[in-house]
């Protein structure tokens, strides 16, 4: 079986939800979109494997499915702990200026002066906004993480095929 090279993990799945074989799944997203529109799922319990869907649905705050040839409880908790992943172009597509957070990890991010920053290394959803982590490179050598709100204020430019977020921000906030 070839695994796709483009797999991104989006959950993981934390139990059994009833017993019919239902899987309880924990979204790394509030906007858990692909989970719930791509039918096809990767999973790496009990050794990767492809899953398919046959139901999955809002349930409170994780998702519940229902997987092909899964009929019991047991069979549903054995994969408590597995990572789903989807295959990136399977994602669904986006509105202009909407971006999935696995295409800003890596881009270099640049102030309005064209000052290097530092480098996307994660984001993180504070409640109110997602927040940019950017790994910066200090004059002294150090390094610094920096916190950008993903907000229209402090974000100018996402430029994903050039590799480079232009951001009202600076060094030393």
């Amino acid at each position: 079986m070839q695994v796709p090279d483009d797999l991104v993990e989006v959950g993981h799945v934390s139990g059994a939800y009833g017993i019919r074989g239902w899987i309880r799944i924990r979204p790394y997203s509030a906007d858990a979109q692909a989970l719930l529109a791509v039918r096809q799922w990767w999973l790496d319990l009990p050794e990767w494997h492809e899953a398919e869907v046959m139901q999955a649905r809002w349930h409170g705050d994780e998702i519940v499915a229902r997987l092909a040839n899964m009929t019991d409880r047991n069979a549903a908790e054995a994969l408590r702990g597995a990572a789903i992943r989807i295959s990136r172009r399977c994602f669904p597509v986006l509105d202009e200026n909407e971006y999935y957070w696995v295409d800003l990890i890596g881009l270099d991010v640049f102030n309005q002066r064209d000052e290097c920053l530092g480098t996307v290394s994660g984001l993180m959803d504070n409640g109110a906004h997602p927040v940019l982590q950017v790994d910066a490179g200090m004059p002294d050598g150090s390094r610094k993480e920096l916190l950008i709100p993903f907000v229209g204020s402090y974000i100018g430019k996402v430029d994903c095929e050039n590799g480079k977020i232009t951001v009202d921000w600076e060094l030393d906030y």
